[in-house]
């Protein structure tokens, strides 16, 4: 009986799409006439892969993979607040590009982190990631394991709809007006989670290999859910 072969590449691949969502959505894009955090390309991928994980391994392995992912990204982001105030060499600090900007301005406008934005990001992601795996492992037990779209996009809407809300409330109220704030949090849900509609065939194709692969079919019936448990 052999373990969880490729439990350890989902779960980086899980950790990396959450960092680097991070690190770009700093960029505003234009997206079908909505204004969003460039981060809305790849974060969704973060929510398929963590279906991926609790639909395969069950939700204590998801569990991990969301704590394992949460490390993964405050390791990045207190690397980048360290290096941002190191002191920087005279000449890398010069204007070394063509731009308004020294390089020291440039790194801490795309790089440079509020707290405030920092703590709304990892309270979004926790809140928005634990309820995906619960509702995603809870649908399982009533489907018995049939219906997976059911199951992924169903989890995702809830997931999505607590992760937008959680953020762009923590982040910007008293900030934006309460309708601009409503309007963010709609357009963000219905972009991430008509993403994850759209990746369903592929959502299918990976949990199918992996569980052929790995040999396993979990049904968390006698499963703490707490988000933490020791």
């Amino acid at each position: 009986m052999h373990g969880p072969r490729w439990y350890p590449a989902v779960v980086a691949v899980f950790s990396s799409a959450l960092i680097v969502s991070n690190i770009i959505a700093v960029k505003l894009i234009d997206l079908f006439g909505l204004t969003l955090p460039a981060g809305v390309v790849l974060f969704p991928i973060v929510y398929i892969v963590g279906d991926v994980l609790t639909e395969v391994y069950g939700y204590a392995r998801a569990r991990q993979a969301i704590w394992i992912g949460f490390a993964c990204n405050l390791l990045a982001v207190g690397s980048i607040w360290v290096a941002g105030r190191l002191p920087a060499a005279a000449f890398w600090n010069a204007r070394i590009y063509p731009g308004p900007l020294e390089a020291g301005q440039a790194y801490q406008a795309i790089l440079g982190f509020s707290a405030r934005l920092i703590a709304a990001s990892f309270l979004a992601y926790l809140v928005g990631e634990f309820l995906n795996a619960f509702v995603l492992a809870k649908l399982k037990l009533a489907t018995e394991g049939r219906m997976l779209w059911l199951r992924t996009i169903g989890s995702t809407l809830v997931g999505q709809a607590a992760d937008s809300a959680v953020f762009i409330t923590a982040a910007f109220w008293g900030i934006l007006p309460s309708a601009a704030l409503g309007s963010a949090v709609l357009a963000q849900w219905l972009v991430k989670s008509g993403y994850e509609a759209l990746a369903t065939p592929l959502t299918y194709l990976v949990v199918n290999a992996l569980k052929r692969v790995e040999g396993v079919e979990i049904f968390d019936r006698t499963t703490d859910f707490r988000p933490v448990v020791f």
